[in-house]
């Protein structure tokens, strides 16, 4: 059987919430209502619902696709910044989809090159931020932005995850070693370069088995390994 094309591997819905909010460091609750919209009740009591904020691939079965989880992480890096409610983030995106009509309005190339500035104005407004706080924000999702790669058509290919790690500062351009790539570990966190999953690091590691060992097993240097499990022990404990 022929592998599916490249571009259909990114939208197929292979990760389920729970996966996505530990990837990206997301409270679960806020992937939820993200994918899924949220119901609250206002002051007297009565029940509203929000929309979901991204359009996810199958809500039938609650799961995402690739281009879902760059989406949310552009998201993740403005709720990192400024702790943001859902209905300001479901007010941005709809002006983004409004102005510039795409189903995946904060994963396409446009909002890459050309949105940015409209995306971070809007969402000032709506935060009350200060001119310089807008610029803030640009510069922030500008940073996060570098961490997605993509093809020649604008179309994103790998997810470069960010560890706990005090020496990678993304708004300097700084990147760890383990990505989300569709056409390997079947879209599960792999080590940059290679189709070594993070998982069988981190069963490696729980073994027993030193980094050391690790990475001269893997021809890859130590502080590569360290970002694995950064990015992985939370899940694996």
């Amino acid at each position: 059987m022929n592998a599916p094309p490249a571009f259909e591997l990114r939208v197929l819905p292979v990760y389920a919430l729970a996966e996505a909010a530990h990837y990206l460091r997301l409270p679960s609750s806020t992937v939820r209502a993200w994918c899924l919209g949220q119901r609250y009740h206002d002051a007297q009591g009565n029940p509203h619902r929000f929309a979901a904020v991204i359009e996810i691939a199958d809500r039938k079965t609650k799961r995402l696709s690739f281009i879902n989880l760059v989406e949310l992480f552009v998201l993740a890096a403005i709720r990192r910044k400024h702790e943001v409610g859902l209905p300001q983030v479901r007010k941005a995106v709809a002006y983004l989809k409004r102005r510039f009509p795409s189903q995946h309005p904060l994963a396409d190339h446009e909002f890459h090159t050309n949105r940015v500035d409209l995306f971070a104005e809007k969402f000032g407004e709506l935060l009350n931020l200060s001119r310089e706080g807008q610029v803030e924000m640009r510069e922030m999702l500008l940073a996060h932005l570098r961490c997605v790669q993509r093809d020649s058509s604008g179309i994103p290919t790998k997810l470069f995850l960010i560890p706990r790690n005090p020496r990678l500062d993304v708004t300097k351009g700084l990147r760890g070693a383990v990505v989300i790539d569709p056409r390997f570990g079947f879209g599960r966190p792999v080590l940059d370069g290679t189709g070594i999953r993070t998982d069988v690091v981190i069963e490696r590691f729980s073994a027993g088995e030193k980094l050391e060992a690790l990475a001269e097993d893997y021809g890859r240097p130590k502080e590569d390994l360290e970002d694995v499990l950064r990015c992985e022990l939370p899940l694996a404990a």
